[in-house]
């Protein structure tokens, strides 16, 4: 019975089960998903929904209509569209509805939080980061650095990788010492999925007197956080990946309550309060908020997309999100363990296994990741390949079907029975 059982989950039958059950799967229908293809890369770029097109077909005819006045008589006053994403982007992260703003780039806003938050004094002036992170985040503290006459190579800790995918939380709270001034850590890794406990860190630096700050890019729209609540100090994240704002769509941060007494460290006049910042006054008098750390003019028709999309959020909701994300991702794993781990396919699983440690996409692994990437992307199946040998593979919620997942299994698995990998060159495309 138990092997009848077993055998039951693995067939197309059950997948299309899953579906007729999944109380999310109507949300597929509001966006554009291209004919013919299973799209696996919403991790990096999200889909368009008919959402975010008609609210940026809104914004360019209010441009067409009433030219600057715009800005105040538009139905959406673009005058105050960063502040209103920031208020309907606050409840997907556990903020206070001023703790977030929508502005700038992901590395940009990294920048204006260090600029305010990294303070060196004395014995604490070392940035701790981890080895595993986006390597454009380690950029800017290495800048940062530098721009306080430190040296990287010296005053840069990176928390090392036990396995080389995943970081143990227990080494980089080992690392929180007094020689520290400010911790950024991703939530997500972008390689393994692997999904960091943001409170239990927050707890730690603040017992030891460390500021952290964390970069929600691979776990913002997918899994639910409670920022205001865990006292995280700061955050920033990106809006085109699973918030489907656009390819690169205005970022956000996020500054808890009680720092808004502290100045942004890029000021511009966009960040000035509201009510006067068209008195052009010389001496800055920063808004309350997150919007304090805006600089310059928003970019109106970056901004348009991700309007549309938070509604889908709002009908939709995290938990829920979170709840199918999981699913979706669970299945995935247990056909690749079921059908794919041993010879002659083995695949393998870089993903944490346990809900609580995981984000939203599932890194497999093969030593011929590059070439079974390059042959998905031949069949119409649209994943990513991360050195040195990972297909990650997003099963975002909001328009991947369980029977999605289950043809994705059958194309790996395909793909290494006929040989067609063979066909594909071992160097991955300039974009990857």
């Amino acid at each position: 019975m138990e092997q009848e059982l077993a055998t039951q989950f693995l067939t197309e039958e059950f997948a299309r089960e899953l579906d007729r059950t999944d109380e999310l799967a109507h949300f597929r229908d509001r966006f554009y998903v291209m004919p013919g293809v299973i799209y696996m890369d919403g991790n990096s770029l999200g889909l368009l929904s008919r959402d975010a097109e008609e609210a940026l077909l809104n914004v360019l005819n209010d441009w067409k209509t009433l030219g600057i006045d715009g800005w105040t008589r538009a139905k959406s006053p673009w005058f105050y569209l960063a502040e209103e994403l920031g208020r309907a982007e606050a409840s997907l992260v556990g903020a206070q509805p001023d703790e977030v703003i929508v502005t700038a780039s992901t590395t940009l806003n990294l920048h204006n939080l260090l600029a305010a938050f990294y303070r060196p004094q004395g014995r604490r002036r070392k940035i701790l980061a981890d080895e595993l992170n986006f390597p454009s985040d380690k950029y800017a503290l290495e800048s940062h650095l530098r721009l306080h006459g430190l040296d990287p190579e010296e005053d840069l800790i990176l928390v090392r990788s036990r396995d080389g995918r995943t970081l143990e939380e227990k080494d980089i709270i080992a690392e929180l010492t007094d020689e520290v001034a400010v911790a950024v850590l991703p939530s997500v890794l972008y390689r393994s999925g692997q999904l960091l406990n943001l409170s239990l860190l927050t707890y730690a630096a603040h017992e030891r007197g460390v500021i952290i700050g964390f970069d929600l890019s691979h776990s913002a729209g997918v899994v639910p956080h409670k920022l205001h609540a865990w006292d995280v100090d700061f955050a920033f994240w990106c809006n085109y990946k699973y918030l489907n704002g656009g390819p690169g769509a205005v970022a956000s941060l996020f500054v808890h309550q009680k720092h808004f007494d502290r100045l942004p460290g890029l000021a511009g006049w966009w960040g000035y309060r509201k009510d006067r910042q068209f008195d052009l006054c010389l001496q800055f008098e920063p808004a309350v908020g997150a919007g304090a750390w805006q600089a310059g003019t928003p970019h109106i028709l970056s901004l348009a997309p991700l309007a549309g999309s938070l509604k889908i959020f709002q009908e939709a909701g995290m938990e829920r999100l979170r709840a199918k994300s999981l699913a979706l991702t669970s299945y995935l794993m247990y056909l690749i363990d079921a059908l794919l781990s041993g010879p002659p396919y083995n695949y393998s699983i870089g993903t944490p296994r346990e809900p609580e440690r995981r984000g939203g996409h599932v890194a497999v692994e093969h030593e011929e990741a590059v070439r079974i990437n390059a042959a998905l992307k031949r069949r119409g199946v649209i994943p990513d390949f991360r050195p040195p040998n990972i297909i990650r593979l997003a099963p975002v919620p909001l328009y991947v079907s369980f029977h999605d997942v289950w043809q994705v299994v059958q194309h790996l698995k395909e793909i290494i029975e006929t040989k067609e990998y063979e066909k594909f060159p071992r160097e991955r495309d300039t974009v990857a």
